[in-house]
C-alpha cells in the first residue's frame, strides 16, 4: 500500500510519514505534496491507495484538488486544524480526518479504517456532498453508509432515527429506511443544531416532522408518518419548550 502525504508543512508531513512507518502495517509513504499543483502530480505519479490531504495550502484547499481527480481511487483523511466548519462538513459527507496537532494515536485509528474500507470503488457522491457541505449557503447533505450502498440524504427527509444497539435506523420520508453501523449518539452530536431532537435514549427526531403529543402510555409524539415515539419525562420541558419557539 502507498500513502501521499500532502500538507504545506514539511515537518508535518515528515512526522505523519514517520508515525505511520512505525505503526509496522506495510504502507508505503511519499511526503511529498506541499500544494494544490504539487499535490495533484504527486497523485497522478504515486497512484496511491491512501492520501493525506491539507484543507488549507498556499494555492487553493485540498477540496479545490480533489475536483480535479476524476477518478477517486484511494481513501482519504484530511488534515486540518480546529476548522469547525470544515471538519462539520467532512463529518456529514462521512470522510475521516485528524487534527493538528497530529497524534499518533488518533492517526493509528484513521489509518486502520482506512485500510479496512479501501476497495478502489470511492463514491463520487461523498465527495460531491462535501463540496456541498462547504457552501455556508447550501443546505446540509448527510451521507449514509451502508455495506451495499452510499447514500446522500437531505436533512428535510429524515423524519427520524431509532437505535439498534450499534445501529442506526434512519427513516425517511416516502417510507424509506436505512440502516447504518454506527451508533445514534454519533448522530445525535453531528445534529445537534439542525432542528432534530433526542427523545428517548433510542430515538432522534427531526421537529419538522412532529404532528402532535398524545399524553396516554405514558405520553409519545406522533409523527407526520404515523410513527409514534416515546417522549422521556427528562425531556418533555426541553421538547415542549422548542415546540413553542418553531
Amino acid at each position: 500500500m502507498k500513502a501521499v502525504i500532502i500538507d504545506d508543512e514539511k515537518r508535518t508531513r515528515e512526522l505523519i510519514a514517520k508515525m505511520i512507518e512505525s505503526f509496522g502495517l506495510g504502507i508505503e509513504t511519499f511526503p511529498i505534496g506541499e500544494s494544490v499543483e504539487s499535490g495533484l502530480k504527486a497523485i497522478e505519479t504515486i497512484h496511491p491507495d491512501l492520501v493525506f490531504l491539507d484543507i488549507q495550502m498556499p494555492d487553493g484547499t485540498g477540496f479545490d484538488l480533489l475536483k480535479m481527480i476524476p477518478q477517486k481511487n484511494f481513501e482519504v483523511i484530511f488534515i486540518t486544524a480546529h476548522e469547525e466548519f470544515a471538519i462539520k462538513a467532512i463529518k456529514f459527507s462521512a470522510l475521516d480526518y485528524i487534527l493538528k496537532p497530529v497524534d499518533s494515536e488518533d492517526l493509528k485509528q484513521a489509518v486502520l479504517r482506512a485500510v479496512n474500507t479501501i476497495d478502489h470503488k470511492r463514491e463520487e457522491s461523498q465527495f460531491e456532498a462535501l463540496q456541498l457541505n462547504m457552501q455556508p449557503t447550501q443546505k446540509r447533505r448527510l451521507v449514509l453508509k451502508t455495506q451495499e450502498s452510499v447514500h446522500v440524504v437531505d436533512l428535510d427527509k429524515i423524519v427520524r432515527c431509532e437505535a439498534d444497539r450499534n445501529y442506526t435506523s434512519f427513516f425517511l420520508t416516502e417510507g424509506k429506511k436505512i440502516l447504518v453501523s454506527k451508533t445514534l449518539k454519533d448522530y445525535e452530536t453531528l445534529l445537534t443544531g439542525y432542528n432534530f431532537l433526542r427523545v428517548q435514549q433510542s430515538h432522534l427526531i427531526n421537529l419538522d416532522f412532529v404532528e402532535r403529543y398524545d399524553k396516554g402510555n405514558g405520553g409519545s409524539v406522533v409523527m407526520k408518518d404515523g410513527s409514534e415515539v416515546p417522549l422521556s419525562p427528562a425531556k418533555r420541558d426541553i421538547f415542549f419548550k422548542i415546540l413553542e419557539n418553531l
